[in-house]
Order: structure tokens, then sequence, then C-alpha cells
């Protein structure tokens, strides 16, 4: 696993610390939003992410972006230690907080 993501992004802090979580290590490779223009926005990383943002995690050559659908699908691929509850009511909550974090507050 790889995971392009910048220091300072919430978004890909997100999916560090659900890697952390599950107890996962993934190869750090950093994006630097600000030097260069953007280092997103390079040839490079837009094959991995056409919309030049982060994170993206690239797994067997196939690549995951936006956080939340990274983290759901760690939760899928290493069910073990669950990161949503079990209970659909408490799952749905959990979605909601998650929610409002990065869509609402995130800045």
């Amino acid at each position: 696993m790889e995971l392009y993501g910048y220091w300072r992004s919430t978004a890909a802090w997100r999916v560090r610390i659900a890697l952390a979580l599950k107890g996962l290590t993934a190869r750090h490779l950093p994006v630097h939003l600000v030097r260069h223009g953007g280092e997103q926005h390079s040839p490079d990383y837009r094959t991995h992410n056409p919309l030049a943002l982060v994170p993206t995690l690239v797994v067997d050559g196939r690549a995951l972006t936006q956080s939340l659908a990274i983290v759901e699908w760690l939760d899928e691929q290493y069910p073990t230690p669950a990161l949503l509850p079990g209970d659909p009511w408490a799952r749905a909550q959990a979605r909601e907080i998650a929610l409002l974090i990065a869509c609402d507050i995130h800045p």
C-alpha cells in the first residue's frame, strides 16, 4: 500500500489514523501542496488522482481517493478491529459525524 498525502491535510490524517487503528502500514509518499505551485498538479501524481487532491491510496496499482471512501474500504478489507459500530443506527451516527467533519467544517 502506498499513501500519497500532505502532512497538513486533515483528510490525509483521517486515513493515517485509520491505518494506525487497523495496525496496517503503508508507504507514505509526500505530496507538497504548496511547493512548485503544488506537487499535486504534477502529471505523475495526476496519473494516480486526476482531481489533484490528497489523499490517494494505491493498492496493487489501483488508486482510491477521498478519505472516507478509503477508510471504509480499509474497514471492509481488514474488518478487525472494526472502525464502525455494528449497530446500523450507531453506524449511521458515526458516518454523520465523519461527514460533518469532512464536508461541513473541513478547511
